[in-house]
């Protein structure tokens, strides 16, 4: 979801099926969802540059929650050589494949500076960090008000003094419908799948699913059981777990193309778009 307009749908040409591995089965999950999803580069940018002007220096120690491959806390330490980063996730399988496939990569260039840890995100203990980061709406695994406001109660306690926590969000009425979108890249299609919506609890069933030219798909890839949470909730959660001061970074629009121009300042009125991404700052 973004309040960018969807690239035109691909039509690739009607082959038939191989025999034998099929394209599903070349790439792997954990970089078709790198490639579809993340940038780390641009969201390092917003937060280190959005401390930085919050807090007048730069910051060192970031961790990363519900980190997955650990990608976000590569790119971190890549930015400067006195970076560390610590990556939360409770998922043995992509921990393992972060280590081997983004971590070790990084070989002397800030593999040292990286602990992976297989740990809660409500139990970790880590050192105090100037941020952490729960990216990817991946907060949203929290579908109580006392169970979100108590993460977002741990993550402050896990800051150091003038820490901030960073959330992205997502919205609009396309929000909740029961959809299907898809994005084209180079060599696959990426399907983003709003299966079901509860609207009288908030609670959404999503999935990530790929196709390839060859016609051959990767269903399921990912899925998601949620709470589409909305920014005043979010707000309002966020001042009951004891921060200061909570803003809101909406992506500006490039007056040529109307699409977003992935610039975000803090603001206190959106547009209604039909779908739209947004960053949350939380200082501690």
């Amino acid at each position: 979801m973004s309040n960018k307009k969807p690239k035109t749908r691909t039509t690739y040409r009607r082959i038939p099926k191989a025999k034998g591995p099929t394209q599903a089965d070349k790439p792997g999950r954990h970089i078709l969802y790198e490639r579809a999803v993340q940038c780390g580069e641009s969201e390092i940018d917003m937060v280190d540059e959005t401390y930085k002007t919050l807090r007048g220096r730069k910051a060192i120690t970031l961790r990363e929650d519900f980190c997955g491959t650990a990608n976000t806390s590569c790119e971190w330490v890549r930015r400067r050589k006195d970076n560390q980063a610590w990556g939360v996730d409770l998922d043995t399988e992509v921990l393992a494949w972060g280590k081997n496939n983004r971590v070790n990569a990084l070989n002397g260039d800030g593999a040292d500076r990286i602990v992976l840890m297989n740990e809660n995100v409500l139990t970790v203990k880590t050192p105090p960090v100037d941020m952490i980061l729960a990216m990817n709406f991946s907060y949203w695994t929290f579908q109580t008000r006392e169970e979100l406001r108590g993460y977002f109660s741990r993550a402050r306690d896990c800051l150091a003094d003038n820490g901030i926590l960073f959330l992205d969000s997502y919205g609009g009425y396309e929000a909740c419908r029961e959809m299907e979108e898809e994005t084209d890249h180079d060599d696959f299609i990426y399907v983003w799948d709003q299966a079901h919506y509860n609207p009288i609890t908030g609670e959404m069933n999503c999935h990530i699913h790929f196709k390839f030219p060859d016609r051959s798909k990767l269903k399921r890839a990912f899925s998601y059981n949620w709470r589409l949470w909305t920014l005043p909730e979010i707000r309002e959660l966020l001042a009951e777990a004891g921060f200061k001061r909570v803003l809101v970074h909406w992506e500006g629009t490039d007056t040529k193309s109307g699409e977003g121009n992935g610039v975000f300042t803090p603001t206190e009125n959106g547009e209604a778009d039909a779908a739209y991404i947004c960053y949350i700052s939380a200082e501690k």
